[in-house]
């Protein structure tokens, strides 16, 4: 990590049950991560980022529920002139995030 990054954290005191504990230990030694503390951000920003996806989908979910039929055709023509492997290269991006 880098010094700007540790630069800008503010320090926090909690009290964990011993499970958890050991699973932070756990979790620090297969990521090695160099302290509990770095392995604890890498798990929160973890859960923070898959919140953040199950936001995104259940905003595209509320979309197409309630989207009228002439918007869902609209979209379905869209769709056949970006081509089929539109969705495709989308995919492969996002994992190269």
């Amino acid at each position: 990590m880098t010094t700007q990054a540790t630069s800008r954290k503010i320090k926090k005191s909690f009290t964990l049950a011993p499970e958890v504990v050991a699973f932070l230990s756990e979790t620090r030694e297969k990521r090695k991560a160099g302290s509990d503390s770095e392995a604890l951000d890498l798990l929160l920003r973890e859960l923070m980022l898959e919140a953040k996806r199950q936001a995104v989908d259940a905003a595209y979910k509320e979309y197409y529920d309630t989207a009228s039929d002439e918007e869902l055709a609209e979209e379905e023509q869209w769709a056949g002139m970006a081509g089929p492997g539109f969705l495709a290269d989308i995919d492969s991006a996002e994992v190269q995030l």
